[in-house]
């Protein structure tokens, strides 16, 4: 058996065998079956997490979805970034003729055939996405998401050199590279955490001799971290929220709705006026983010009542009253659900999509509200100096 990119450790009676993965080589899979029919572990370690694992072996459930839910509990933008991620995976599969993730798939079945304890080692990824979330201002937050977007719409072949890097990355590095060099500290997050919470995980497995199977990136920082104990609680844990965009997120409602009463009660023909540019510069800009994403017309004129309401209230969004107006009118269909991670690999296709074009309702809608609140509420106060 060739020893190449495996790593062997001994730490307190336990062996552990670390298999350094290319999560896009066919060879990987075939050496992670050989390992293991081999060494007979008691426990099999794989790079996933249990949504990851379910997805592996039940498929992208796509079709089951609520869309109602997503919307409701502000996980649009989270779902993009997942959509973005098989957008990616897929164009990879078909430019190459290969399975991201082949090598976790045989990990998994190899360990139900040697009777060894599989473990789910990996950070829920959900968690690892809200950690970066948090480490991010407001323009890398932007920043961020116009580049997840960028990657669903790319239609750029990968290069034999880009496909080299991305043998030693994982799925979720190799989308956020280019990003993490902008923003270096998001390397703790994305890397450094999770060496560290896998490193605990593999170290706590059951029995004595274990078998790891880990994207080749991981492995240096998980075979110096593994001789540490980890606390995962800490790991897991979500980023304190600032206080600062809650008191900022108030404070401009108020602001605007005391200047546009002062005004109504001092001179009336100016308050209207005030008025009028925050319902036109909300709802317009909020009902033109609707018309982009194609909504249907009745989507379209809720963006545009909602929008001059709810950018008086941080708790509600024009985008979700659009998104859920959107859900109701044009229904996605089960089709619509089954065909998603193919309908995001074109530009035409994730427009086409009903499932998606809700998605990009609820953001771009959200967007245009966004703009038409300092836009709307710039033009507030300056016709409140203009009249007094």
């Amino acid at each position: 058996m060739s020893e190449e990119n495996i790593t062997r450790l001994h730490l307190d009676g336990k062996e552990y065998i670390l298999i350094g993965t290319a999560h896009i080589s066919k060879n990987s899979a075939e050496q992670v079956k050989e390992v293991i029919e081999q060494e007979r572990p008691d426990s099999v370690c794989v790079e996933l997490d249990a949504g990851r694992y379910q997805s592996v072996m039940e498929g992208n459930k796509w079709k089951e979805m609520d869309i109602f839910k997503v919307i409701k509990e502000k996980k649009a933008t989270l779902l993009l970034m997942n959509l973005a991620i098989s957008s990616f995976q897929n164009r990879m599969a078909k430019q190459f003729d290969i399975k991201p993730g082949q090598e976790m798939i045989q990990g998994i079945e190899s360990a139900k055939d040697v009777d060894a304890k599989l473990v789910l080692a990996d950070r829920n990824i959900q968690i690892t996405f809200s950690r970066i979330w948090g480490g991010l201002g407001l323009k890398g937050k932007s920043l961020l998401l116009s580049q997840v977007i960028a990657s669903i719409f790319s239609d750029e072949s990968i290069t034999e050199e880009e496909l080299e890097k991305m043998k030693k990355q994982d799925t979720i590095n190799a989308i956020l590279d280019e990003f993490t060099d902008s923003f270096p500290q998001l390397k703790v997050p994305l890397i450094d955490e999770r060496d560290q919470y896998l490193a605990e995980k593999i170290r706590n497995a059951p029995g004595e001799k274990i078998v790891a199977v880990l994207g080749a990136a991981h492995v240096p920082g998980i075979t110096k971290e593994i001789h540490k104990k980890h606390d995962l609680k800490k790991l897991t844990a979500l980023p304190p929220k600032s206080k600062a965009p809650k008191i900022i997120g108030w404070s401009i409602p108020i602001l605007i709705l005391a200047i546009i009463a002062y005004t109504f009660i001092a001179n009336p023909d100016a308050g209207l006026q005030q008025t009028l540019s925050w319902v036109l510069w909300n709802g317009g800009l909020s009902a033109l983010g609707a018309a982009l994403a194609l909504g249907h017309p009745l989507t379209i004129l809720t963006s545009f009542i909602a929008a001059p309401i709810t950018s008086l209230n941080p708790l509600l969004a024009a985008g979700w009253f659009a998104g859920i107006a959107q859900a109701f009118l044009v229904k996605p269909n089960v089709s619509d659900f089954e065909k998603l991670t193919e309908d995001v690999f074109t530009f035409k296709g994730f427009w086409r999509n009903k499932v998606t074009r809700i998605l990009l309702i609820v953001v771009m809608s959200n967007l245009g509200s966004s703009l038409g609140t300092f836009i709307g509420g710039a033009d507030v106060i300056r016709l409140f100096f203009q009249n007094f």
